[in-house]
């Protein structure tokens, strides 16, 4: 049972605090990170600076006696009698008196800065005073039991489905908890489709999912959801209203929450955190799934830094986002634009992605979102795997179909991948790549129609290889339309 917290931070606990410490030199390490003589009523203040000073000169705890000599104060003794769950009690009532006394400093050094409208400082002091803590977590003993670690990986921190196999099958079992996961792509080429995709994936698992977008309306992003969801054709959702309804909420039933969230341009990881605070403590749900559309559109909250600068700012808020995901334990999930130099491009590198490394280095996972138009037409995405940090699918390319009319993205099943990740249908996805790779190529064979003349036959062998390859090109773009 916890104790209730002390909310008098007076004299004679303060003086408890300094006489516990005394006693185990290995508490007061402990405690160290987040000492502060300033904490101390002034009567006090003098024996912690004392305290703190001594150890850091002298790497060694005074004695009662030279710290009630050298500052004046009465420090005694208390026993021998302490036991563990005292210190205990200690670690955990000086911790929040240590960020109590702080959030009280912050707010009174507040004051002045709020006369001058200097809101960033009085933002950072109140930031720094409200997360201070003890470190009380000592990581993990690697060896002392292997089976319960990796349960525990594996029921609370990861293999969270995506709802396509293929992919999961690539990333050894599907997304992590506190992971940061983007899909790049041009503009148009379905990064929102992905996302809403993946919202509806999940919420129809039973997860609790947030979509935050900044840059479609709420009205948009849910329509599409709606023929997701029902199955109705977009084109046709207004026309059957009662059938969409009815699909809905029966669904909903048995589903998770999907909420939808719009939020304008230039708000930032920060806006996010105190939305979702909001959210969970007015429905009582706690969010298993973020999607932000999308990161370029966010800017970081801990720096002030010109939108022109794209390295640095995406690199801030890539931070940013990634520790929000692990603070929050939720599966992540964003979205990035492709560069100029990407247009042109049937496969992507680093070089491609919109603002730098920057956001590279901090993502977990990253995919580059494949079409083209015959490839819409005819119902196809390919993903290809720029970066999986725990994983090996790296550079493979999966192949996904969608519906064009209820904008589903769904999987093609285990006979549209290989060991490679390249798909075995002959018409689209990985094997129009291929052929668009291989169009220089086989122009210049179609074009060879130099004449030779067989010795034996007499006839023209380069019209009849001409002849042959005009019939496999004429194939090969009937296939395209």
């Amino acid at each position: 049972m916890k104790t209730k917290q002390n909310t008098d931070y007076g004299y004679d606990i303060q003086k408890v605090y300094l006489e516990m410490m005394l006693k185990d030199a290995q508490t007061f390490v402990r405690c160290q990170s987040i000492f502060n003589a300033e904490n101390f009523d002034r009567r006090l203040s003098n024996a912690a600076e004392f305290i703190n000073n001594y150890v850091t000169d002298h790497n060694a705890l005074p004695t009662f006696q030279i710290v009630n000599a050298s500052a004046h104060t009465d420090l005694k003794d208390p026993g021998d009698n302490l036991q563990e769950e005292h210190f205990d009690w200690l670690l955990e009532d000086f911790e929040i008196f240590s960020r109590h006394k702080s959030l009280e400093r912050a707010i009174l050094q507040s004051a002045d800065l709020l006369e001058k409208g200097e809101y960033g400082p009085v933002e950072e002091l109140v930031k720094n005073a409200v997360q201070i803590g003890l470190q009380k977590d000592l990581g993990t003993d690697y060896f002392a039991d292997p089976r319960g670690r990796l349960e525990a990986i594996k029921e609370k921190n990861g293999q969270i489905s995506t709802g396509w196999e293929i992919l999961d099958k690539k990333l050894f079992g599907g997304f992590n908890r506190g992971e940061l996961n983007i899909f790049a792509g041009g503009s148009g080429a379905g990064k929102s489709l992905f996302l809403a995709n993946l919202g509806v994936n999940w919420a129809l698992s039973g997860m609790n999912v947030l979509y935050l977008t900044l840059e479609l309306s709420e009205n948009l992003v849910s329509m599409r959801v709606d023929s997701m969801v029902s199955g109705i054709p977009t084109r046709d959702v207004f026309k059957s209203i009662d059938d969409v309804e009815m699909k809905v909420k029966m669904i909903g039933k048995k589903s998770g929450a999907f909420q939808v969230k719009y939020m304008p341009s230039g708000k930032t990881p920060n806006d996010i955190r105190s939305y979702i605070k909001e959210y969970e403590i007015k429905t009582g749900r706690k969010i298993d799934a973020i999607l932000v559309d999308y990161l370029d559109l966010l800017h970081p909250a801990g720096a002030k830094i010109s939108a022109e600068n794209l390295f640095i700012k995406d690199k801030y808020v890539s931070e940013e986002l990634r520790n929000l995901a692990m603070e929050l334990n939720t599966v992540f999930v964003t979205a990035s634009q492709l560069n100029r130099g990407a247009v042109e491009e049937v496969e992507f590198d680093h070089s491609h992605i919109s603002g730098g490394i920057s956001k590279i280095n901090t993502a977990d996972n990253l995919f580059g979102i494949f079409t083209s138009r015959a490839m819409k037409e005819r119902g196809r995405y390919q993903l290809q795997l720029m970066k999986t940090r725990s994983s090996s699918g790296v550079n493979s390319k999966i192949d996904l179909g969608f519906d064009v009319d209820t904008l589903r993205i769904f999987d093609l099943g285990e006979d549209a991948d290989d060991d490679t990740g390249a798909t075995t249908f002959t018409s689209t996805g990985s094997s129009i790549v291929a052929n668009i790779k291989r169009q220089s190529q086989t122009t210049t064979d179609f074009t060879d129609t130099t004449a030779e003349i067989d010795p034996v036959t007499g006839n023209e062998i380069g019209k009849v290889v001409a002849k042959t390859d005009s019939t496999k090109l004429r194939s090969f773009i009937n296939n395209l339309k």
